[in-house]
């Protein structure tokens, strides 16, 4: 006999309202004292916003006209300090005739980071497109060929040398990490006590000393006659440092795996390596990907820091561009309100790229 049941939609509580004047009900105006502290709040936003509205907007600035900035002081914002010194600010002591070469070369980087990002290009051409792009990156920024003007490390800032800093300092501290991580789980005393130096001895001292010592102590080690640029210096000090606390990270995840996974894979007589690429780290790196990202987006910020060893990355690039022009120097906070939005511009989009793939994961771990 055939089934002829047809479920039917849930019907609402007797008495339980729906809607807009519902949900302001039951979460905003569910007591007195709610209702109170809902009205409070809400007139000290307005408060709040109509003031920034009128500093930022209404009374602002926005052309490059000194003397009206001067006039509005106090009152309004003066977005003309973007206008007269963001290019500076956002390519640092970089050739003003050259500037093409950081754009493209940035733009191109950010490229192949996206493509990256996506499950279809994830092939072993992928490889390749990264040798490639680097190999095009530093050939336009470096030059010194192909009728390009050579232009020093130590030139390069803002914008182009905070992504290159991430971008080149995250592709190698990654897969470094998954290494420290594994290692720190070994069951060869020697590597296992190895990694832990490294990670207890990296994880205790700031960023600031790492750098301070990559760039003003190495040398002094090095033999006479031999010198390693700055930023290779400054990218591997970043490089240890990240990677450090990623294998932390990783490890975590790995910790959090059950036994039975690796005892299933011995059973299957699968090796020690065919076990950690096929069944443990795809799930364990899984596990972590929210404190994975929180990392990446912690070393973005943290490239602020090499303002240090005299490379004026894009906050360094403001103080530079700011402090050497007196008429311009009284508008910093604009231009600090203008290099926050970058820099929430790229942290958002890696949150926002986090979350994608937690759903991806988790529709995966479903099926």
């Amino acid at each position: 006999m055939q089934n002829t049941f047809q479920p039917i939609e849930a019907r609402p509580m007797p008495g339980q309202q729906t809607g807009a004047v519902a949900w302001l009900r039951t979460n905003l105006f569910s007591s007195p004292g709610n209702g109170l502290m809902t009205i409070a709040l809400v007139a000290v936003v307005t408060w709040a916003l109509s003031h920034a509205l009128d500093w930022s907007v209404f009374n602002a600035v926005f052309g490059a006209n000194l003397e009206a900035c001067n006039n509005l002081r106090g009152v309004g914002a003066c977005w003309g300090v973007v206008a007269e010194k963001g290019r500076l600010i956002v390519m640092g002591r970089y050739p003003d005739t050259e500037h093409w070469r950081p754009v493209i070369a940035t733009a191109l980087m950010l490229g192949v980071v996206m493509i990256s990002c996506m499950p279809r290009f994830w092939n072993r051409a992928l490889p390749l497109v990264w040798v490639v792009m680097l190999a095009v990156y530093f050939t336009l920024m470096k030059g010194g060929v192909l009728g390009l003007t050579e232009v020093p490390t130590d030139q390069w800032g803002g914008l182009p040398l905070t992504v290159m800093l991430t971008v080149v300092s995250m592709t190698m501290a990654f897969p470094l990490s998954i290494f420290v991580a594994l290692g720190r789980r070994s069951n060869m005393p020697a590597i296992k006590t190895l990694c832990t130096l490294y990670v207890e001895l990296i994880r205790g001292v700031p960023l600031i000393t790492v750098l301070f010592m990559a760039s003003f102590m190495l040398p002094l080690f090095m033999p006479h006659g031999v010198s390693i640029d700055v930023l290779i210096r400054v990218v591997v000090g970043i490089t240890l440092f990240s990677a450090a606390y990623m294998a932390e990270v990783v490890r975590g995840g790995l910790q959090a795996l059950p036994k039975g996974q690796t005892e299933a894979a011995a059973t299957l007589g699968l090796t020690y390596w065919q076990t950690q690429l096929k069944i443990v780290l795809p799930q364990a790196l899984t596990t972590v990907v929210p404190s994975l990202m929180n990392t990446f987006i912690g070393m973005f910020k943290d490239t602020s820091l090499v303002t240090i060893v005299s490379l004026y990355e894009l906050t360094g690039a403001l103080a530079l561009a700011l402090n050497a022009d007196a008429d311009w120097r009284p508008f910093k906070l604009e231009a600090y309100f203008f290099i926050t939005l970058i820099y929430f511009v790229f942290c958002f989009a890696m949150s926002r790229y986090s979350l994608w793939v937690e759903k991806r994961t988790a529709v995966s771990k479903v099926r």
